[in-house]
């Protein structure tokens, strides 16, 4: 092709190829967008802060558990426990030492380790797995970081998961902060499952919350007693609860479960006939009096 033509048709090419930069180079700029989008997402879910958890716990507590000063990121950190009567209450109470955490994404969820040299000095771990109409969450030890033990123990079997100063309930405000307990509370369980479907709990296992060597301030004897919080399941599923006196000068008994409003127990509470006198002003506290009982109706 010679003169006009083969200008023209020079002319055509270098247009298109000039065309064809200008595409290749918005690409470009669009990938890059998208990977510094990318990036900066990842980066932030990799190094989001640890105040985001505590932000997100106080929430899902409404303000009664806090992660006060906390540092480091949402998977591994630390932070010290407290708490508190709720937003606007001036009580609280936080544990000695602080309470270390891991999370990691495992078996299909997140895995949640737990560890405190006070309370929980083998570490506790919460498996949270996601369902199509619900979460499933297992609470078990772990002998080590990388060795999880399944459950709580096996079959047959129940094992302390933790341990806590009973004061700790004080800055819950009240009737606790007046009650002004001592002892030690602790938390065993045996493969112990909590699964939400469709909005309902769903509970498999068993659990035992034990008060021992409890006292209290409102009272001039040294010790009250020790008690027992059973928590199993029954042919449903639902969340059944029963209290009992192991021993001691108060007698505590009572029935209870969980239901969508929250936690309900009815029972009642008694003096032995020795110490009746001495705890008479304790029984008016902790319920409704009816002769020499007190009724105690939570929920």
């Amino acid at each position: 092709m010679r003169g006009a033509t083969a200008l023209t048709t020079r002319w055509l090419e270098s247009t298109l190829e000039v065309a064809r930069w200008e595409n290749m180079r918005r690409a470009g700029r669009r990938w890059g967008w998208w990977g510094a989008g990318v990036g900066a997402a990842l980066g932030l879910i990799v190094f989001a802060p640890a105040a985001w958890l505590a932000q997100g716990v106080a929430t899902l507590s409404d303000g009664k558990l806090l992660l006060a000063d906390a540092s480091g990121t949402i998977w591994q950190g630390d932070a010290v426990a407290v708490l508190t009567g709720g937003r606007g209450s001036r009580d609280a109470r936080a544990l000695p030492g602080r309470l270390n955490w891991a999370m990691r994404v495992a078996g299909g969820g997140l895995r949640l380790s737990l560890q405190q040299d006070c309370c929980l000095p083998v570490p506790l771990v919460l498996q949270v797995n996601p369902r199509w109409s619900g979460m499933l969450v297992q609470l078990g030890t772990q002998a080590d970081a990388a060795s999880p033990v399944p459950g709580a123990g096996a079959a047959g079997a129940i094992h302390e998961l933790g341990h806590w100063p009973a004061a700790w309930l004080g800055g819950l405000g009240t009737p606790w902060n007046t009650l002004q307990l001592s002892g030690v509370l602790r938390l065993a369980a045996q493969d112990l499952r909590f699964e939400w479907v469709q909005g309902r709990l769903r509970l498999s296992g068993r659990a035992e919350v034990t008060l021992d060597n409890a006292a209290s301030r409102l009272t001039t004897l040294e010790r009250l007693g020790s008690y027992r919080l059973n928590v199993d399941s029954d042919a449903d599923g639902q969340v059944q609860m029963r209290l009992g006196t192991l021993d001691g000068a108060l007698q505590l008994s009572g029935t209870g479960g969980l239901t969508p409003t929250g936690m309900r127990l009815r029972g009642e509470a008694r003096a032995s006939d020795a110490d009746r006198g001495a705890l008479d002003n304790l029984l008016n506290i902790i319920g409704r009096r009816e002769g020499d009982r007190s009724v105690i109706s939570i929920g």
